[in-house]
């Protein structure tokens, strides 16, 4: 399922990621940050797990509550509200966080993760 909502800069993407932990992480980073612009990509079928297993994350959001705040503060906001996530079976979050001016100046376009080496850079 892809849901896009657009009004104005407003967009939520809603990739066909469902599970349980996709949409906790979709709800915990909206409610937090009032995205502007949200997309939870889940990567896990690019590693070597089981089928509809939800280890691996990609998230991209876009708020002005990172406003005048560093990338490693941003990266550190989106840490912790997905806390809970990260110590119960979340391996690996990648994160895109980005203010409303950067994502409208820039392509919106997202570059693909890179394949799975195997765990502890095999």
């Amino acid at each position: 399922m892809q849901l896009s909502i657009r009004t104005g800069i407003l967009s939520i993407q809603m990739s066909n990621t469902t599970g349980v932990i996709a949409n906790s992480i979709r709800n915990k980073l909206q409610n937090a940050l009032q995205a502007k612009h949200m997309e939870v990509i889940n990567e896990s079928y690019m590693h070597n797990v089981p089928k509809g297993a939800e280890t691996h994350f990609k998230v991209v959001v876009v708020s002005d509550k990172f406003d005048g705040l560093a990338l490693i503060k941003r990266h550190r906001m989106v840490n912790d509200l997905l806390k809970e996530e990260l110590q119960n079976g979340v391996h690996a979050l990648s994160i895109v966080a980005k203010t409303p001016q950067q994502w409208e100046t820039s392509d919106q376009v997202i570059e693909s993760s890179p394949n799975c080496r195997g765990g502890f850079g095999k």
